[in-house]
């Protein structure tokens, strides 16, 4: 059942939703029982179990296997993006600071005003919006604010002259039954790549893995997932990390539109925030 509903895309129902960001772990354990007929001499449960073990493992093995990407090596300026949940200003502000020196743009959700005030000395351009903002230490062009159902969104900018808009992201959690649909509706609203348009990078905390279909849908429209071009697509970044007893899945991400290089990604803790922080180098065309 949790192969067959991983794979038509049937997870848009409590308590699926949240159970299917955790196939990485059910795909491993669905060795058990395989090896269980295997003991019991049961051929006939042997194949069954194995097709089901297969068909996991097809699903979550790519995006722990490092892609061969030639426009990692291209010639091209690189851009290098860093995504933080600061967890409503919790997060340790002198580690996101260290992390931010790292990169041209840092994407943050979760920002309160006290935070950015922090913040925007340190970077000559800023755009916020709702509890979203980006940092850059590039120029940026205008913004847009686009508020998700609840609560959260996106703010849009552009980086003039590289054909290149960037977002902050941040979908509603689908933490509780009666957010499962605005949740599904902040994903109606996020921001389709545009292959004869602009180059959309996407960057944040999406509230969903890759074993989600509206999440591969929205890849499917023409980005790549930074993590997993890089084989760190296993690597979680929410969870345990404030304390709680859940097991590490991959909700913070970088999209890239399929015209961007990716030459690597790092991942990173940061004190009081229940999330890690995502930093992708690109390389532009």
């Amino acid at each position: 059942m949790w192969a067959l509903v991983r794979i038509a895309g049937w997870d848009s129902w409590y308590p699926a939703v949240q159970l299917i960001a955790f196939t990485p772990y059910v795909a491993v354990l669905s060795l058990i029982p395989w090896g269980l007929t295997v003991l019991w001499r049961r051929w006939d449960a042997v194949i069954a179990a194995g097709v089901i073990t297969v068909l996991l493992t097809v699903c979550v093995l790519p995006r722990g296997l490092e892609d061969s990407d030639p426009l990692a090596g291209a010639k091209g300026r690189e851009l290098k993006v860093l995504t933080v949940n600061i967890l409503f200003g919790h997060a340790d502000f002198g580690r996101v600071l260290e992390l931010s020196t790292q990169a041209d743009v840092v994407m943050v959700q979760e920002l309160v005003p006290a935070f950015a005030e922090k913040l925007e000395p340190h970077f000559p351009y800023h755009v916020k919006g709702g509890e979203v903002g980006i940092y850059s230490r590039l120029t940026l062009k205008g913004h847009e604010f686009r508020p998700n159902p609840m609560m959260f969104g996106q703010i849009t900018a552009e980086l003039p002259g590289a054909n290149v808009m960037l977002q902050s992201v941040h979908t509603v959690a689908p933490s509780e039954q009666s957010r499962v649909e605005p949740w599904l509706e902040s994903f109606r609203r996020q921001q389709r790549a545009e292959p004869d348009g602009p180059m959309w990078i996407l960057a944040g905390d999406f509230n969903a893995t890759l074993d989600h279909a509206v999440m591969r849908n929205l890849v499917r429209s023409g980005y790549r997932d930074a993590a997993a071009v890089v084989g760190k697509g296993w690597t979680g970044t929410w969870g345990p990390y404030d304390g709680d007893n859940i097991p590490p899945v991959t909700l913070d991400r970088v999209l890239a539109d399929r015209r961007i290089g990716i030459k690597d990604v790092e991942i990173f803790e940061v004190p009081g925030s229940d999330h890690r922080a995502v930093l992708v180098t690109l390389v532009l065309p």
